[in-house]
């Protein structure tokens, strides 16, 4: 994934604004809330010219 890691300092998860991580193999944005209630997932969009993510919760993996 080539995300601006300016970016990734700033985006939170749109549901609980829980930091979120990169899941390199899944390519997606996956929220690191510390209490643990959260999870959603987020994909994100490879181009050439640049990743997309959509932080969209209706667009989210939910946790099992």
């Amino acid at each position: 994934m080539n995300l601006d890691p300016q970016l990734l300092e700033i985006v939170v998860c749109p549901h609980c604004r829980g930091a979120l991580r990169v899941d390199e193999a899944a390519t997606e944005l996956v929220c690191t809330d510390p209490g643990g209630d959260c999870g959603y997932a987020y994909p994100v969009h490879t181009d050439p010219q640049g990743d997309i993510p959509i932080l969209l919760v209706d667009e989210a993996r939910k946790p099992a």
